[in-house]
């Protein structure tokens, strides 16, 4: 056989051992399969926080209101349940009065009250008469309902000092000599006081007061004038938190 004929032949046997070859070696490495599920869907939607909004007091009574407690005098639901009473006296003059009162914190440090009160004053007044002086016995009896908003200033954990004004309807009953006459008005009554805890729920509050009603239009020498009462008063006061 000539060289000729041993190079062709030479190079159709490489021609296909060639890609016989490069067949073998694709097969040889493992091919792994599409996956059957897709994985999940990535969310960049981040949520977004809440605005700041303010709570308002909080609706309703608290309970356990106090030392060892779970709510402090004060604090909105606290409520106050109890009265007062006063006396004062000097020559020819004497006034007492008792106040029984319900009290709620709606907010904190505000307080909204309804106060019952009687107030009981007598004088005695010496007249000239021309003749002589007489000594007239004169008494009035102020009855009143009012509705107060107060506000309670703390100065430490046990002390509050306070301020409030009420408003309401005052029926006067003035006896002077053996004249009578009764009187219902509008009623003004500020206070002025402190309070004070005492033990594990009870609360000490002295304070002031000036009560101003206004009553009928009463006829008189000369013209008309409205019938004015006013009363000033002290009373030390006791209450329970709820």
């Amino acid at each position: 056989m000539s060289t000729k004929k041993l190079i062709t032949l030479f190079v159709a046997a490489a021609g296909l051992l060639v890609p016989a070859a490069a067949s073998a070696q694709i097969r040889s490495e493992p091919v792994n399969p599409p996956p059957t599920e897709l994985p999940p869907p990535q969310d960049d939607n981040d949520p977004t926080p809440p605005a700041a909004r303010p709570a308002g007091p909080q609706a309703g009574i608290t309970k356990q209101a106090g030392v060892g407690g779970t709510q402090a005098y004060g604090r909105a639901g606290v409520l106050e349940l109890g009265g007062s009473l006063g006396f004062t006296a000097a020559e020819d003059f004497a006034q007492f009065n008792a106040t029984p009162s319900i009290g709620w914190f709606f907010a904190d440090n505000i307080q909204l009250s309804a106060l019952l009160g009687i107030t009981y004053s007598s004088m005695t007044t010496t007249v000239n008469t021309g003749a002589g002086t007489e000594d007239i016995e004169s008494s009035s009896t102020l009855l009143s309902f009012v509705i107060e908003p107060s506000y309670h200033l703390p100065f430490s954990d046990t002390v509050f000092g306070f301020l409030g004004v009420g408003a309401g309807f005052g029926m006067v009953s003035n006896s002077v000599g053996e004249a009578d006459s009764d009187d219902t008005g509008f009623l003004i009554s500020p206070r002025l006081g402190m309070n004070f805890m005492v033990g594990r729920s009870g609360v000490l509050s002295p304070y002031l007061h000036v009560d101003y009603t206004t009553g009928e239009i009463l006829q008189v020498p000369g013209g008309n004038a409205v019938a004015v009462n006013v009363a000033y008063g002290g009373n030390i006061g006791y209450t329970v938190m709820w």
